[in-house]
C-alpha cells in the first residue's frame, strides 16, 4: 500500500534539504572568499575549512539530486582529462589538472 502522507513528507523534507545545501554551498564559498581577503596564516585554516565544506556539500547535494558519489568522481576525472587535452590554463601553466587526475586515480575515484 502506498502511503501518500509519508511520501509527501519525504519529498518535502528532500526539497527543504536541497535548499539548505544550496545555502550551505554559498556560505562556504563566502568563507573562502573572506579568507582569501584576509590572507596570511589566519586565512589559511578558513580556506581549508571552506574548501572541505564545499566538497562535502557538493557530494551531499548530488546525492539529494539522485547522483551517486562514484558518478560525481567519474565526472570530475572526465572533466580533468578533457581540460588536460584542451590545454586549460590550470594545466598549461601549473599542471594542476594532471596532478588532480593522478590523485583521483591513485585513490580509486
Amino acid at each position: 500500500m502506498f502511503d501518500f502522507q509519508k511520501n509527501n513528507v519525504d519529498i518535502g523534507r528532500n526539497i527543504k534539504m536541497i535548499d539548505f545545501l544550496k545555502c550551505e554551498l554559498l556560505s562556504s564559498v563566502s568563507v573562502v572568499f573572506e579568507a582569501l581577503f584576509k590572507g596570511a596564516k589566519e586565512g589559511q585554516q578558513m580556506i581549508l575549512e571552506g574548501l572541505a565544506n564545499i566538497i562535502l556539500v557538493t557530494y551531499s547535494l548530488g546525492k539529494r539530486l539522485g547522483i551517486d558519489y562514484d558518478t560525481i568522481d567519474k565526472k570530475v576525472q572526465e572533466k580533468a582529462r578533457l581540460h588536460i587535452l584542451e590545454e586549460h590554463h590550470l594545466e598549461k601553466w601549473y599542471g594542476d589538472l594532471s596532478s588532480l587526475h593522478q590523485h583521483l586515480k591513485e585513490h580509486g575515484k
